[in-house]
């Protein structure tokens, strides 16, 4: 559980810097959020807009709106929602495009499969906060469309043309490879798929949800190197050495927040030890006392501190804590969290309402003023979602 005073400062960064952040960049003549920020803090109204962005925008004001019981809130959401189904979505083809121009056109038509289980987690959660069956239907849509179109029997394909064509998979293959698979894909299906089970308990989203913990289990998880491996051929043969620290962390609570919504003893017996060898192994690799480093590929440490992992290292750590009792881990969250207030966390002011957290700083805090605020991939998801889980964590709460 997290310290009272700990949560008392994430509650308020939350309503007082993030919300209002988000909510000054809603756009009420074509639908949807701006969809890039500069480092100069100057929005770039006619940017395209990512659809995972909006997605995770759309999840972000649900949970918000569930969590503090705030109308505005679900609004937010509505509006998300709105541009999600009438914009994003491919109504010849199905499925929900990579991203759309701002006046609602579509930019780049290929379907991911990280992209559509973005989606089923909007609308998961969206449907929780407002009871818009709609909601649900067109998850279970996707859901349909990702098991009938996008999976085989050894696991989740990647990348698809508009008509479903297998494509080459750039947008999810980083570090000079091109990967079949990978273990992103994988945890983020697993994670829009807990989110579904959880508000509807779809015995088939079950059965999905044991099929993925057992592929983390066996094609994923290094117990040789305590670590997942990263990207696969399409056979799940590893094609790099890289350990991506803030993938395993996030891992470890994601895989033991999928058990308990699952409640299967089996599962929790299989997978515990996996997701605590995880936290472990990070803890003693990748911490440094203050912050979380990025990635080490092939012996080679990043040590950028990018603000996905930093939040995910505070929530992977408190839930360590709540599993094993280790102190250390309550330490090592409070201590992450200290070093996002003091470096993280955009204090230079200078914009319309709230703050965000830069993309990324130097190991001494020193921002990368070269990465934008808002892109494509950079939105209230991982920091929200920290926020959330430290105020659901909270002691007595």
């Amino acid at each position: 559980m997290a310290d009272l005073t700990m949560c008392s400062e994430v509650k308020r960064h939350l309503t007082e810097d993030i919300i209002p952040f988000w909510k000054s960049l809603r756009d009420d003549v074509n639908g949807g959020y701006t969809g890039y920020l500069g480092y100069d803090l100057k929005p770039d109204k006619g940017a395209v807009r990512g659809c995972i962005l909006n997605s995770r925008i759309t999840w972000f004001f649900a949970n918000a709106c569930t969590l503090l019981k705030d109308e505005s809130l679900l609004a937010e959401a509505q509006h998300g929602f709105a541009f999600l189904k009438n914009v994003c979505w491919d109504r010849k083809n199905g499925g929900v495009y990579w991203s759309v121009n701002c006046d609602g056109t579509p930019a780049e038509t290929m379907k991911h499969t990280y992209n559509q289980a973005f989606s089923i987690y909007a609308l998961s959660s969206y449907y929780e906060a407002g009871g818009d069956r709609e909601a649900l239907d067109m998850a279970y849509q996707l859901y349909d469309l990702i098991e009938g179109k996008m999976r085989d029997a050894l696991g989740y394909k990647e990348a698809f043309d508009e008509a479903f064509r297998e494509i080459d998979n750039e947008k999810l293959s980083e570090n000079g490879v091109m990967a079949d698979r990978t273990m992103n894909t994988l945890l983020h299906v697993f994670e829009a798929y807990t989110e579904l089970y959880r508000v509807d308990r779809d015995p088939r989203v079950a059965d999905r949800i044991r099929w993925m913990m057992d592929l983390i289990a066996e094609k994923i998880y290094n117990p040789r190197l305590h670590r997942q491996e990263v990207f696969f051929d399409s056979r799940w043969n590893p094609i790099i050495d890289l350990h991506s620290y803030g993938h395993d962390i996030e891992t470890a609570w994601l895989v033991d927040r999928g058990v308990e919504v699952l409640g299967d003893d089996a599962y929790r017996k299989k997978m515990s030890p996996i997701t605590q060898d995880l936290t472990s192994q990070i803890y003693q690799t990748a911490f440094d006392g203050k912050s979380l480093a990025n990635e080490c590929e092939r012996g080679v440490v990043d040590e950028w501190r990018v603000w996905w992992v930093q939040a995910e290292t505070v929530v992977g750590f408190l839930n360590g804590y709540e599993k094993t009792g280790r102190r250390e881990y309550l330490d090592a969250a409070q201590s992450v969290w200290a070093y996002i207030r003091a470096h993280l966390i955009d204090r230079r002011g200078g914009y319309a309402a709230g703050r965000e957290w830069y993309w990324r700083v130097r190991k001494d805090g020193t921002p990368d003023g070269a990465k934008p605020i808002v892109e494509p991939w950079k939105c209230p998801y991982h920091n929200g979602r920290m926020c959330f889980e430290v105020m659901k964590r909270q002691i007595g709460g």
